[in-house]
């Protein structure tokens, strides 16, 4: 019986060396892409390459591998890809086709310490299948997370930004200009909000329209709080309202927000404070109680 297993085993391992060996070769001989990434995708990887030696040291490693699985990707995939990526404020600076290529390294970097593990532990090929699977996901896990904590940092900061426009304008500024304050007034270059009317100035320099800029940003951070603010100031200009009155009407209703959210907080906090506190006064009360029942228990009082 034994040798029935070993010889599954020995079969199992042949046709993992001959998956290997297919994907490895369709890969490398699929049709590649030129990598091209440009405007401020291009300028985060150059931050992240400038400041992060290890993130330096694979990135040659895995430019190739977008370069190379960049053909076997469509269009919609490539869009899905594209899209995670920018709700991530473009994660490292990689394109779709290094996105996809990123996860095969991390499967296969993780299969192989899966197939290390299952060795010594005796779970063969299950741990190698489990380990590697969660390597793909890994990538995704890390940019999912990255893209909900920049959308919350947006969300959290745009009333401010909200109120320091209003006061520009009312002040006699532009548009422009204001989106101009909040840059340089910002202590953080690397807030994601602060890099987002970074993005939204440079575009009004080169000539684009302010509904196209304001559209865009919303695409980019799709929270309630910008999609507000960005379609009061679209129908605003269609409209021919003044952009300052609408920025006041918007200050007031984030700082409305912003007491109702924090209103709600302290008391959500309250609530789930209550078990806590529960626990510790129980464990109070052991402290308490604990001696006291050993010593009627052995006959002391």
């Amino acid at each position: 019986m034994s040798q029935w297993v070993l010889v599954l085993r020995y079969i199992c391992l042949a046709f993992f060396a001959v998956a290997l060996f297919l994907s490895s070769y369709v890969v490398a001989s699929a049709p590649s892409l030129p990598s091209n990434p440009l405007g401020l995708r291009g300028l985060k990887r150059q931050r992240v390459l400038a400041t992060n030696e290890t993130w330096a040291t694979i990135e040659p490693l895995l430019r190739w591998m977008g370069i190379r699985v960049s053909g076997l990707m469509t269009d919609k995939q490539r869009a899905a890809l594209d899209e995670q990526l920018s709700l991530a404020g473009d994660w490292m600076g990689i394109t779709p086709e290094e996105y996809l290529g990123l996860s095969l390294l991390s499967g296969l970097a993780c299969a192989g310490a899966g197939g290390i593990l299952g060795y010594l532990t005796g779970m063969g090929m299950l741990l190698v299948i489990i380990v590697g699977l969660l390597g793909l996901a890994l990538p995704y896990m890390q940019i999912s997370g990255a893209a909900q904590e920049r959308l919350k940092d947006i969300s959290r900061g745009l009333p401010y930004a909200i109120d320091l426009m209003a006061l520009a304008m009312g002040a006699g500024l532009d548009f422009p200009g204001a989106v101009r304050q909040v840059v340089q007034k910002s202590s953080n270059p690397d807030d994601p909000l602060v890099e987002e009317f970074t993005l939204i100035m440079q575009s009004l320099n080169l000539g684009r329209t302010r509904k196209d800029t304001l559209a865009e940003f919303a695409r980019r951070a799709p929270v309630d709080s910008v999609k507000e603010f960005s379609g009061s100031l679209i129908q605003a200009e269609e409209r021919g309202n003044p952009v300052a009155d609408v920025l006041q009407i918007q200050a007031t209703g984030s700082r409305t927000r912003r007491s109702v959210r924090a209103e709600e907080l302290a008391a959500k906090a309250g609530v789930a404070m209550v078990g806590p506190l529960m626990l510790v006064f129980a464990a109070i009360m052991m402290l308490i109680l604990g001696p006291m029942y050993l010593q009627l228990k052995n006959g002391d009082m």
